[in-house]
Order: structure tokens, then C-alpha cells, then sequence
């Protein structure tokens, strides 16, 4: 038996606009309330499976319904795509219409299906046409990301004796299992794709994360996951921390380690200078980045505790934030807080006053 089955599937923006709304909208690929609306409807364009006479059977709906949300289906079936009603659906959206959405989905479609977000159909014709009913009290707004209908796939009770095949109990008793046998093959079936970090959900990214003992809320989870072994491997050091800090920062950082500036060296040029900077700590260095990479103290303070795992055991960091400008004696690193500024010519004459720190000296030494 191949329980696998087939859906057709309407999550996309593209899809979304080709059909009706109430009081409802499509940000992205998914649909929502309207703002300050906590009642909506939705009415898809009609379905069609190719086959008069073709048995629907299975409703799946993907939706956020958070506390005080309800979720209804509208549904009919019929072998013409010719109905009136539809029509009529579409002029009153448009329209300043303020009948209730309730009783207008009632007179086209008939007494809706049982709340929930996998249900029964049961109605047969090749055409079917599906409105959402979409109700929130509360404070969280619901999202709807992907309606679901089943046109192919076997049924347990086509394995039984003909004489239980028309026994309609007999089918809507054995769909219960049929469904959960379903799933169960569906998410076996996907789970190559859900374990690609191309094509995993984002629940399963954040999964995914755990597993490699990464932060699962922060942004560019997708690609920081195909490489995070190799981040893994390379992480303290010199190359790691300065990608570590360009990863919390969005600023390319200038690291210096103490071996680099060792007062003691014989080729130190200022030893005193060296020692007042960086110290004689053979395991503290420094990463200098630019004045307004943190707008706020806590931001700076919150980057400073995050480093504490990116940098090897036993070391030190020390934050330096560098001025735009140039300071003798200090910190002083040509291209992050120096700036050069080029010959200009001057005319001399009784016009001009000359400053105290006005240099005049020919071109020549």
C-alpha cells in the first residue's frame, strides 16, 4: 500500500491574489487579518482536479493559531465551473458591502465544516471551492501559510471487500488511520529535505541549530549553518575571532596580540608607550574597532559578554574603540582613526590672515 499521497497546495503570494478577501490580507506568503480587524474570510479560486466526479476527501491547513483563535472551511463541489454565486462573492468584497461575512459565506456555500486544521471533505465534483473563516480575540494575530487538498493516493478501504466500499462509516472510520499512516510517511519522505539547509523549515533550522550548539534566534541562521563546522574548527583563532566579531558587529575589526607589541622585544621602538597601551600580559590582546560601532553602552556591553565564548580559555580581550582622528603617543592605526589630507595651494595677500598653526615651508627638504 502507498500511503504517500499528493497535495495540491496554495502557499504562495502569487496564488493568494487570485482569490477573494474580507476584511483579510496577503503579506508575503501568508494571509492575515487586516489591521484592526479580528474577523475575516477568505474565499480561494476554484480548485479543479481534472475528473468529474472526483472524490475530495482531505483538508490540511499550515496556520499560527494562537489562544482565542478560531479557523472554519466553506466548501462545495461541482463538475462546472459555472457558478453564479462566486461572482457575486467577488462584487460584494469589492463593494461597500456591510453585511456580516458570516451570513454571506452561509448563503453560498451552506453551514460550514467543524473547526480545525485538518478535516474531512467528503464531497464529490471535479471543481472545488474553498472559503477560510478567520476569527482572533486576543492579542496575537493569527497567520494562515499554506492550504493543502488531497487529489491522489490510496485509501484503506480500497483494500477491502467491495462490500464494505460503500459503507460511508466504514470510510470516514478508516480515514482516522489512513491520515495518521499518512504523516507518518510524509515526514519520512521529507526528512532529507527538512535535514538540507537549503530547504529545512525554519522550525527545523532552529533545531538544527541545538544540535550544533548554536544561538537558534539570530539572523542569517541558513548560511551561517552551512559552515558552521567549519567556523567550529577555525574559531579561536586569529581568523575565527575576527570573524566573530564581524559577525556581532557588521565591523571588519583590527586585532592585536601581545607578541605583536611586546615591550621587551629588541626591536621595540618605545617600550614605555607599549607598556602603557597593552601591558605585559602575555595573554591579552586587543580588538579595535571604530567609535560608533555601539550606539549604546548596553550594546557594547552585550557584545563584550558574547565574545567571552568566542575567544580561546585563558585568554583576555580588551575592547578598544578608536577615535576618527589622530593622537600622538596613543592608539593610532592607519586606516581605521587616521586621516590624511591632501597639498592645497594657497595666494597670499593682504586678504589672508595666517593662523598659529598654519605651517609655511617650501616643496623641497
Amino acid at each position: 500500500m502507498q500511503f504517500v499521497s499528493d497535495y495540491l497546495t496554495i502557499c504562495r503570494q502569487e496564488q493568494w491574489r487570485q482569490g477573494i478577501f474580507f476584511d483579510m490580507d496577503c503579506d508575503g506568503d501568508s494571509l492575515f487579518l487586516a489591521p484592526r480587524c479580528h474577523k475575516g474570510a477568505y474565499c480561494l479560486p476554484p480548485l479543479d482536479s481534472g475528473e468529474n466526479g472526483f472524490v475530495w476527501s482531505r483538508l490540511r491547513v499550515d496556520a499560527v493559531l494562537p489562544e482565542d483563535c478560531s479557523l472554519r472551511f466553506y466548501v462545495r463541489a461541482a463538475d462546472t465551473s459555472q457558478w453564479p454565486q462566486w461572482e457575486a462573492l467577488r462584487k460584494s468584497a469589492e463593494s461597500s458591502d456591510n453585511t456580516g461575512i458570516e451570513p454571506r459565506l452561509q448563503g453560498c456555500f451552506g453551514m460550514p465544516l467543524p473547526d480545525g486544521c485538518d478535516v474531512w471533505l467528503d464531497c464529490v465534483g471535479r471543481f472545488l471551492w474553498i472559503a477560510v473563516e478567520l476569527t482572533a480575540t486576543g492579542i496575537k494575530m493569527p497567520e494562515i501559510r499554506a492550504v493543502s487538498v488531497r487529489m491522489a493516493g490510496d485509501h484503506m478501504i480500497e483494500y477491502l471487500p467491495s462490500i464494505y466500499r460503500g459503507h460511508d462509516f466504514t470510510a470516514r472510520y478508516l480515514s482516522i488511520f489512513n491520515s495518521m499512516m499518512q504523516d507518518v510517511e510524509d515526514a519520512v519522505t521529507a526528512l532529507p529535505r527538512q535535514l538540507d539547509t537549503d530547504s529545512a523549515s525554519m522550525d527545523m533550522l532552529e533545531y538544527l541549530a541545538e544540535w550544533l550548539c548554536m544561538e537558534p534566534a539570530q539572523p542569517n541562521l541558513r548560511r551561517r549553518l552551512k559552515t558552521a563546522l567549519q567556523d567550529f574548527e577555525t574559531m579561536y583563532t586569529v581568523a575565527g575571532i575576527k570573524r566573530s566579531v564581524r559577525r556581532l558587529t557588521g565591523r571588519q575589526p583590527y586585532l592585536i596580540e601581545h607578541f605583536a607589541v611586546d615591550p621587551n622585544r629588541a626591536d621595540c621602538h618605545n617600550p614605555t608607550v607599549y607598556r602603557r597601551l597593552y601591558g605585559e600580559q602575555p595573554y591579552r590582546f586587543f580588538v579595535l574597532l571604530p567609535e560608533g560601532t555601539f550606539p549604546r553602552r548596553d550594546q557594547m556591553e552585550a557584545f563584550t559578554a558574547q565574545m567571552q565564548t568566542c575567544i580561546p580559555a585563558g585568554s583576555e580581550m580588551v575592547l578598544v574603540l578608536l577615535k576618527p582622528c589622530i593622537q600622538l603617543d596613543w592608539h593610532t592605526y592607519l586606516g581605521i582613526n587616521s586621516q590624511i589630507a591632501d597639498y592645497i595651494p594657497a595666494v597670499m595677500d593682504e586678504t589672508v590672515t595666517i593662523h598659529y598653526d598654519t605651517m609655511i615651508g617650501g616643496a623641497t627638504s
